[in-house]
Protein backbone atom coordinates (compact mmCIF):
# COMPACT_ATOMS: atom_id res chain seq x y z
CA UNK A 1 0.00 0.00 0.00
CA UNK A 2 1.12 3.35 -1.09
CA UNK A 3 2.02 5.26 2.32
CA UNK A 4 0.83 9.01 2.06
CA UNK A 5 2.63 11.10 4.86
CA UNK A 6 1.27 14.62 5.56
CA UNK A 7 2.48 17.77 7.53
CA UNK A 8 0.08 19.48 10.42
CA UNK A 9 1.53 22.36 12.65
CA UNK A 10 0.13 21.68 16.10
CA UNK A 11 1.29 23.55 19.46
CA UNK A 12 2.90 19.83 20.51
CA UNK A 13 4.78 19.03 17.19
CA UNK A 14 7.31 20.51 15.45
CA UNK A 15 6.65 22.24 12.43
CA UNK A 16 6.72 20.00 9.22
CA UNK A 17 7.33 16.91 11.34
CA UNK A 18 4.37 14.33 10.35
CA UNK A 19 2.08 13.15 12.29
CA UNK A 20 2.40 9.71 12.62
CA UNK A 21 -1.77 8.63 12.74
CA UNK A 22 -2.13 9.51 9.08
CA UNK A 23 0.54 6.78 8.46
CA UNK A 24 -2.05 3.89 7.91
CA UNK A 25 -3.84 5.68 5.75
CA UNK A 26 -4.22 6.74 1.53
CA UNK A 27 -7.59 8.80 2.59
CA UNK A 28 -6.34 12.45 3.40
CA UNK A 29 -4.97 14.90 1.03
CA UNK A 30 -4.08 18.29 2.77
CA UNK A 31 -4.63 16.95 5.93
CA UNK A 32 -8.78 16.44 4.51
CA UNK A 33 -10.82 13.39 3.80
CA UNK A 34 -10.97 12.68 0.86
CA UNK A 35 -13.97 10.86 0.58
CA UNK A 36 -15.86 13.28 2.50
CA UNK A 37 -14.80 16.10 0.35
CA UNK A 38 -15.85 14.48 -3.18
CA UNK A 39 -19.10 14.75 -2.13
CA UNK A 40 -19.52 18.12 -4.65
CA UNK A 41 -16.51 17.19 -6.69
CA UNK A 42 -16.73 16.19 -10.48
CA UNK A 43 -14.43 14.68 -12.58
CA UNK A 44 -13.47 15.73 -16.71
CA UNK A 45 -11.59 14.02 -19.66
CA UNK A 46 -10.50 16.05 -22.48
CA UNK A 47 -9.37 13.51 -25.50
CA UNK A 48 -7.95 14.11 -28.61
CA UNK A 49 -5.68 13.09 -31.39
CA UNK A 50 -2.47 14.60 -29.67
CA UNK A 51 -3.23 14.37 -25.49
CA UNK A 52 -5.57 13.66 -23.21
CA UNK A 53 -6.14 15.37 -19.84
CA UNK A 54 -7.89 14.30 -17.01
CA UNK A 55 -9.39 16.77 -14.44
CA UNK A 56 -10.73 16.39 -10.57
CA UNK A 57 -12.74 19.44 -9.32
CA UNK A 58 -12.74 19.45 -5.52
CA UNK A 59 -14.06 22.50 -3.64
CA UNK A 60 -13.19 24.91 -6.23
CA UNK A 61 -9.49 23.43 -6.64
CA UNK A 62 -8.44 22.04 -9.99
CA UNK A 63 -5.75 18.72 -10.10
CA UNK A 64 -4.96 17.49 -13.78
CA UNK A 65 -2.73 15.56 -15.27
CA UNK A 66 -1.83 14.99 -19.04
CA UNK A 67 -1.52 11.31 -20.88
CA UNK A 68 -1.35 10.25 -24.70
CA UNK A 69 -3.85 10.59 -27.65
CA UNK A 70 -6.91 9.49 -26.91
CA UNK A 71 -9.66 8.97 -30.38
CA UNK A 72 -11.56 6.17 -29.59
CA UNK A 73 -12.40 5.96 -33.72
CA UNK A 74 -8.90 5.53 -34.47
CA UNK A 75 -7.91 3.24 -31.44
CA UNK A 76 -9.73 2.84 -28.81
CA UNK A 77 -8.15 0.00 -26.25
CA UNK A 78 -5.15 2.63 -26.60
CA UNK A 79 -7.72 5.31 -25.95
CA UNK A 80 -8.99 3.94 -22.77
CA UNK A 81 -5.63 3.04 -21.48
CA UNK A 82 -4.53 6.47 -21.17
CA UNK A 83 -7.70 7.70 -19.74
CA UNK A 84 -7.55 4.91 -16.97
CA UNK A 85 -3.78 6.29 -16.51
CA UNK A 86 -5.14 9.61 -16.11
CA UNK A 87 -7.79 8.53 -13.85
CA UNK A 88 -5.22 6.33 -11.90
CA UNK A 89 -3.08 9.56 -11.32
CA UNK A 90 -5.06 11.68 -10.03
CA UNK A 91 -6.85 9.05 -7.48
CA UNK A 92 -3.04 8.96 -6.00
CA UNK A 93 -2.36 12.66 -6.22
CA UNK A 94 -5.58 12.78 -4.07
CA UNK A 95 -5.10 10.02 -2.45
CA UNK A 96 -8.22 8.12 -2.88
CA UNK A 97 -9.24 5.05 -4.73
CA UNK A 98 -9.89 4.58 -8.54
CA UNK A 99 -13.25 4.22 -7.70
CA UNK A 100 -13.67 7.11 -5.86
CA UNK A 101 -13.47 8.93 -9.15
CA UNK A 102 -15.35 7.10 -11.48
CA UNK A 103 -18.39 7.26 -8.92
CA UNK A 104 -18.27 11.31 -9.48
CA UNK A 105 -20.63 13.04 -11.88
CA UNK A 106 -18.15 13.07 -14.62
CA UNK A 107 -18.29 14.58 -18.53
CA UNK A 108 -16.02 12.90 -21.04
CA UNK A 109 -15.19 14.46 -24.81
CA UNK A 110 -13.34 12.97 -26.74
CA UNK A 111 -12.36 12.63 -30.22
CA UNK A 112 -13.95 9.77 -32.16
CA UNK A 113 -17.19 9.46 -30.55
CA UNK A 114 -19.50 9.45 -33.23
CA UNK A 115 -22.27 7.75 -31.91
CA UNK A 116 -24.25 6.49 -28.87
CA UNK A 117 -22.56 2.87 -28.92
CA UNK A 118 -19.47 4.19 -28.84
CA UNK A 119 -20.21 6.39 -25.82
CA UNK A 120 -21.42 3.48 -23.92
CA UNK A 121 -18.45 1.64 -24.71
CA UNK A 122 -16.68 4.44 -23.22
CA UNK A 123 -18.37 4.51 -20.12
CA UNK A 124 -18.53 0.89 -19.26
CA UNK A 125 -14.69 0.70 -20.37
CA UNK A 126 -13.70 3.32 -17.94
CA UNK A 127 -16.22 2.16 -14.45
CA UNK A 128 -18.22 5.74 -14.69
CA UNK A 129 -21.41 5.56 -13.20
CA UNK A 130 -22.88 8.63 -14.18
CA UNK A 131 -21.40 10.70 -16.62
CA UNK A 132 -22.39 11.88 -20.13
CA UNK A 133 -19.79 10.73 -22.74
CA UNK A 134 -19.79 12.44 -25.94
CA UNK A 135 -17.16 13.88 -28.81
CA UNK A 136 -14.43 16.74 -28.01
CA UNK A 137 -16.60 19.44 -29.38
CA UNK A 138 -19.24 20.45 -26.55
CA UNK A 139 -16.38 20.95 -24.15
CA UNK A 140 -14.61 22.68 -26.53
CA UNK A 141 -17.55 25.47 -27.24
CA UNK A 142 -18.22 25.61 -23.63
CA UNK A 143 -14.71 26.18 -22.92
CA UNK A 144 -13.88 29.05 -24.99
CA UNK A 145 -17.29 30.79 -24.97
CA UNK A 146 -18.58 29.84 -21.16
CA UNK A 147 -22.37 30.51 -21.37
CA UNK A 148 -22.03 33.60 -24.17
CA UNK A 149 -23.41 33.59 -27.71
CA UNK A 150 -21.00 33.12 -29.94
CA UNK A 151 -18.91 30.83 -32.45
CA UNK A 152 -15.77 29.19 -32.49
CA UNK A 153 -13.37 27.51 -34.99
CA UNK A 154 -11.26 25.11 -33.91
CA UNK A 155 -8.48 23.86 -35.69
CA UNK A 156 -6.11 21.53 -34.24
CA UNK A 157 -5.21 18.06 -35.16
CA UNK A 158 -9.04 17.84 -36.61
CA UNK A 159 -11.47 20.64 -36.74
CA UNK A 160 -14.87 21.88 -36.47
CA UNK A 161 -16.90 24.73 -36.29
CA UNK A 162 -19.34 25.43 -33.62
CA UNK A 163 -22.00 28.05 -32.41
CA UNK A 164 -23.81 28.71 -29.25
CA UNK A 165 -26.75 30.98 -28.88
CA UNK A 166 -29.07 31.05 -25.62
CA UNK A 167 -27.13 28.09 -24.37
CA UNK A 168 -27.98 26.32 -27.44
CA UNK A 169 -25.42 24.42 -29.48
CA UNK A 170 -24.66 23.69 -32.54
CA UNK A 171 -21.77 21.86 -34.65
CA UNK A 172 -20.61 21.83 -38.08
CA UNK A 173 -17.78 19.51 -39.30
CA UNK A 174 -15.29 17.35 -36.88
CA UNK A 175 -16.15 13.89 -38.89
CA UNK A 176 -12.42 12.59 -38.96
CA UNK A 177 -9.12 13.00 -41.25
CA UNK A 178 -10.83 10.47 -43.97
CA UNK A 179 -14.21 12.54 -44.47
CA UNK A 180 -13.31 16.18 -43.29
CA UNK A 181 -11.46 17.85 -40.83
CA UNK A 182 -10.98 20.95 -43.48
CA UNK A 183 -8.92 23.49 -42.22
CA UNK A 184 -6.89 21.22 -39.23
CA UNK A 185 -3.50 20.75 -38.73
CA UNK A 186 -3.66 17.73 -40.65
CA UNK A 187 -5.37 19.03 -43.49
CA UNK A 188 -2.67 21.54 -44.17
CA UNK A 189 0.04 19.36 -43.86
CA UNK A 190 -1.92 16.73 -46.17
CA UNK A 191 -1.96 19.39 -48.87
CA UNK A 192 0.88 20.91 -48.63
CA UNK A 193 2.12 17.61 -49.98
CA UNK A 194 -0.63 17.43 -52.61
CA UNK A 195 0.60 20.67 -53.47
CA UNK A 196 4.36 19.52 -53.61
CA UNK A 197 3.41 16.86 -55.63
CA UNK A 198 0.93 18.92 -58.04
CA UNK A 199 4.32 20.87 -59.17
CA UNK A 200 6.07 17.69 -60.11
CA UNK A 201 3.30 17.39 -62.19
CA UNK A 202 3.45 21.14 -63.57
CA UNK A 203 0.00 21.87 -62.78
CA UNK A 204 1.15 24.09 -59.81
CA UNK A 205 4.36 26.40 -59.95
CA UNK A 206 6.78 25.81 -57.63
CA UNK A 207 7.67 27.78 -54.67
CA UNK A 208 10.09 27.32 -52.03
CA UNK A 209 7.27 25.19 -49.55
CA UNK A 210 6.85 22.72 -52.20
CA UNK A 211 10.68 22.66 -52.77
CA UNK A 212 11.40 22.19 -49.34
CA UNK A 213 8.87 19.38 -49.16
CA UNK A 214 10.33 17.51 -52.06
CA UNK A 215 14.20 17.60 -50.73
CA UNK A 216 12.52 16.54 -47.29
CA UNK A 217 10.76 13.51 -48.54
CA UNK A 218 13.72 12.97 -50.85
CA UNK A 219 11.46 12.77 -53.99
CA UNK A 220 7.54 12.76 -54.88
CA UNK A 221 8.21 8.86 -53.90
CA UNK A 222 9.11 9.59 -50.76
CA UNK A 223 6.23 12.24 -50.23
CA UNK A 224 3.89 9.12 -51.55
CA UNK A 225 5.39 6.53 -49.52
CA UNK A 226 4.69 9.12 -45.97
CA UNK A 227 1.39 9.41 -47.06
CA UNK A 228 0.27 5.97 -47.33
CA UNK A 229 1.36 5.29 -43.68
CA UNK A 230 1.24 8.70 -42.04
CA UNK A 231 -1.16 8.97 -38.72
CA UNK A 232 -3.18 12.71 -38.59
CA UNK A 233 -0.63 13.91 -36.13
CA UNK A 234 2.36 13.18 -38.50
CA UNK A 235 0.51 14.91 -41.09
CA UNK A 236 -0.01 17.67 -39.03
CA UNK A 237 3.41 18.10 -37.99
CA UNK A 238 4.00 19.24 -41.12
CA UNK A 239 1.55 22.57 -40.43
CA UNK A 240 4.02 24.41 -39.20
CA UNK A 241 6.12 24.93 -42.04
CA UNK A 242 2.83 25.88 -44.15
CA UNK A 243 2.27 28.40 -41.56
CA UNK A 244 5.63 29.90 -41.53
CA UNK A 245 6.18 29.60 -45.13
CA UNK A 246 2.57 31.88 -45.75
CA UNK A 247 3.77 34.59 -43.40
CA UNK A 248 6.87 34.74 -45.47
CA UNK A 249 4.38 35.50 -48.92
CA UNK A 250 4.94 32.06 -50.00
CA UNK A 251 1.95 31.55 -52.93
CA UNK A 252 1.36 28.01 -52.15
CA UNK A 253 1.41 28.37 -48.47
CA UNK A 254 -0.95 31.32 -48.73
CA UNK A 255 -3.22 29.46 -51.13
CA UNK A 256 -3.81 26.83 -48.57
CA UNK A 257 -3.98 29.16 -45.74
CA UNK A 258 -6.84 30.81 -47.97
CA UNK A 259 -8.40 27.70 -48.64
CA UNK A 260 -8.98 26.75 -44.64
CA UNK A 261 -9.94 29.99 -43.94
CA UNK A 262 -12.79 29.92 -46.69
CA UNK A 263 -14.09 26.83 -44.98
CA UNK A 264 -14.12 28.81 -41.24
CA UNK A 265 -16.53 31.65 -42.84
CA UNK A 266 -18.71 29.54 -45.04
CA UNK A 267 -19.29 27.37 -42.05
CA UNK A 268 -19.89 29.84 -39.79
CA UNK A 269 -22.16 31.73 -42.37
CA UNK A 270 -24.19 28.30 -42.43
CA UNK A 271 -24.22 28.25 -38.44
CA UNK A 272 -26.11 31.55 -38.15
CA UNK A 273 -23.14 33.61 -37.55
CA UNK A 274 -23.64 37.67 -37.80
CA UNK A 275 -21.58 40.82 -37.65
CA UNK A 276 -21.39 42.03 -33.39
CA UNK A 277 -21.39 38.28 -32.61
CA UNK A 278 -17.78 37.03 -30.94
CA UNK A 279 -15.54 34.80 -32.74
CA UNK A 280 -12.86 32.47 -31.00
CA UNK A 281 -10.29 30.41 -32.82
CA UNK A 282 -9.21 27.95 -30.93
CA UNK A 283 -6.86 24.84 -31.64
CA UNK A 284 -3.27 24.90 -32.54
CA UNK A 285 -3.65 26.15 -36.01
CA UNK A 286 -6.35 28.14 -36.17
CA UNK A 287 -4.77 31.79 -34.27
CA UNK A 288 -3.18 31.42 -38.18
CA UNK A 289 -6.06 32.02 -39.84
CA UNK A 290 -7.41 35.05 -38.58
CA UNK A 291 -5.85 37.73 -41.20
CA UNK A 292 -7.18 35.45 -44.17
CA UNK A 293 -10.84 36.05 -42.56
CA UNK A 294 -13.11 38.00 -44.18
CA UNK A 295 -12.77 41.36 -42.60
CA UNK A 296 -16.03 41.68 -40.46
CA UNK A 297 -15.12 38.50 -39.17
CA UNK A 298 -11.64 39.44 -38.15
CA UNK A 299 -13.14 42.31 -36.32
CA UNK A 300 -15.59 40.00 -34.09
CA UNK A 301 -12.09 37.97 -32.68
CA UNK A 302 -12.18 37.49 -28.89
CA UNK A 303 -10.04 35.60 -26.70
CA UNK A 304 -11.92 32.30 -25.76
CA UNK A 305 -12.63 32.06 -21.70
CA UNK A 306 -10.95 28.85 -21.21
CA UNK A 307 -10.33 26.09 -23.02
CA UNK A 308 -12.17 22.77 -23.39
CA UNK A 309 -10.42 21.10 -20.23
CA UNK A 310 -12.35 24.06 -18.19
CA UNK A 311 -15.91 23.26 -20.39
CA UNK A 312 -15.02 19.67 -19.39
CA UNK A 313 -15.90 20.07 -16.12
CA UNK A 314 -18.46 22.94 -16.64
CA UNK A 315 -20.30 20.39 -18.05
CA UNK A 316 -19.79 17.65 -15.27
CA UNK A 317 -21.33 19.95 -13.21
CA UNK A 318 -24.72 19.30 -14.95
CA UNK A 319 -24.54 15.41 -14.89
CA UNK A 320 -26.93 15.04 -11.60
CA UNK A 321 -25.14 14.75 -8.14
CA UNK A 322 -26.93 11.76 -6.07
CA UNK A 323 -26.12 12.13 -2.02
CA UNK A 324 -26.57 9.24 -0.05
Amino acid sequence: MEINVFCIKTEKSCENQPILAFLNSNRYYNGIAMTESLSNAVLAIDGGGTRCRVACEVAGIVHSVETGAANVSTDFDASVLQMKSGITQIAQTLAVDVQDLTQLPAFVGLAGVTDDHIARRVQSALGLTRARVSDDRPAALRGALASQDGLIAHCGTGSFVASQKDRVMRFAGGWGPVLGDEASAQWVGRFALAEALNSVDEIQVTSDLTQKLLDDFGSSAGIVEFAGRATPTEFGALAPMVTTAAVSGDDVARKIMQAGATYIADMAARLGWQPEVAICLTGGISPYYAHYLPAAMQSEIRPPSGEPLTGALALAKEVPHEHC
